[in-house]
């Protein structure tokens, strides 16, 4: 085991961190310090702290992350555009290299030489984490547990937790689940046969689109540079206007998806999510950039999303490679301010209107009353575009006597 007398740990107050958080006291013989990140997911943490204290922890940080996620995580990955492999709007994802940082902050606060944290050997999490420290913290050691114990079910985590005094919920739970304030969700059970529907337990923040409102609601949103700041009127914080929208949109059963991805791993998953603010921000913010972002840098910005959606995904947020593809989605994004009108009804986004005051639209030219078009001058364009057809045509007719 390597020498540390001072450990971090990433701590829900679940059976499997309160398990960690112990054994790490008596694996490595060292003081541990938990870390809680308040990230506006439904759990209670009021009583994590004391739980931590209870369970060994010399002392237990409950961190409100709630702005700086939607600031300064969500909100750049929404100017993105990142979604990966075109459906995942990445909610797990982004949370990673935020709790990361909060991990390596208060391990140099409290003069930590190591961090832990819970994430399997089999998925993403570990990666994400791991990489995260990496770039910010490259001295500090990282503990895995579970590539290191040989406590590898539930029955075994359950039955240390007892003969530790480990209190620990007796309700079973049916699926692996994650939540923050931007979405929920769920692997395991049911789920992990493809061709099996899911279950009506794996509904949490999105109402079954059946049950939805009969009635459709008109929404409208505004954006500054790329970014949502206002609903209905209202002018909003970051955290603030994510947890408005997760309602409204959640109400009308916007924003479930379930899909099978690949893992950075190497195998696939398959997973059901549910984010109802990252699909309606999405939709609105694609239905602005119609009249606000130049064709050609529209058409860039969406070929690097895909490089930039696997970054997030694959844990390279403090990345070269992922800055320096934030500064031309914020460059792209600097005449992205409007509003957008949009219809919500029964798991659906249609967008009715849009204005902005950066807006590339052009009445007079698209008009078909006249207007400062001169249909003549089309004839010239599509000769010269023609020209190199042309030439290519009269090659395969020389080739084909």
């Amino acid at each position: 085991m390597q020498s540390v007398k001072k450990v971090v740990l990433a701590y829900s107050g679940g059976l499997d961190t309160s398990v960690i958080l112990k054994w790490l006291m008596e694996t490595y013989g060292c003081e541990v310090i938990t870390v809680t990140a308040d990230l506006g997911q439904p759990e209670d943490l009021s009583g994590v702290e004391a739980k931590a204290l209870a369970t060994g922890a010399s002392k237990a940080h409950v961190l409100d992350l709630r702005e700086e996620m939607a600031r300064d995580f969500v909100f750049p990955m929404l100017r993105g555009a990142a979604r990966y492999e075109g459906r995942y709007l990445l909610g797990t994802s982004i949370a990673r290299p935020l709790i990361a940082k909060a991990l390596v902050d208060v391990a140099r606060k409290e003069g930590a030489d190591a961090v832990a944290h819970g994430a399997t050997g089999k998925g993403n999490d570990q990666v994400r984490f791991e990489l995260s420290v990496s770039a910010l913290a490259p001295d500090l050691k990282v503990i895995a547990p579970w590539r290191e114990w040989d406590l590898m079910s539930r029955t075994a985590l359950t039955s240390f937790a007892e003969k530790h005094g480990i209190a620990i919920s007796s309700e079973a739970k049916r699926y692996s689940m994650d939540a923050n304030m931007l979405h929920t969700s769920f692997e395991g059970s049911e789920l992990e046969d493809p061709d099996t529907p899911p279950d009506a337990a794996c509904h949490q923040r999105c109402t079954p689109v059946e049950q939805a409102p009969e009635q459709p609601e008109i929404l409208k949103v505004e954006f500054e540079r790329g970014n949502p700041v206002a609903v209905n009127g209202q002018r909003l914080s970051p955290a603030s206007v994510i947890s408005t929208l997760s309602t409204i949109a959640g109400r009308h059963g916007i924003g479930r998806d379930d899909m099978v991805e690949n893992r950075f791993v190497g195998m696939k998953c398959r997973g059901v999510y549910e984010n109802p603010a990252g699909t309606l921000l999405f939709a609105l913010h694609r239905d602005l950039e119609g009249i606000c972002m130049d064709r050609e840098v529209l058409a860039i910005r969406d070929m690097l999303a895909v490089q930039y959606s696997r970054s997030v995904y694959n844990g390279f947020w403090y990345s070269p490679e992922r800055e320096a593809l934030q500064a031309f989605m914020d460059k792209s994004q600097e005449g992205v301010t409007g509003t957008v009108t949009a219809k919500l009804y029964k798991g659906g986004v249609w967008p009715l209107a849009r204005t902005s005051p950066h807006s590339l639209f052009s009445e007079d030219l698209a008009t078909f009353e006249g207007g400062d078009y001169d249909h003549r001058d089309a004839a010239g364009f599509i000769r010269l575009n023609s020209l190199r057809l042309r030439l290519y045509a009269a090659v395969r007719q020389a080739l084909s006597r």
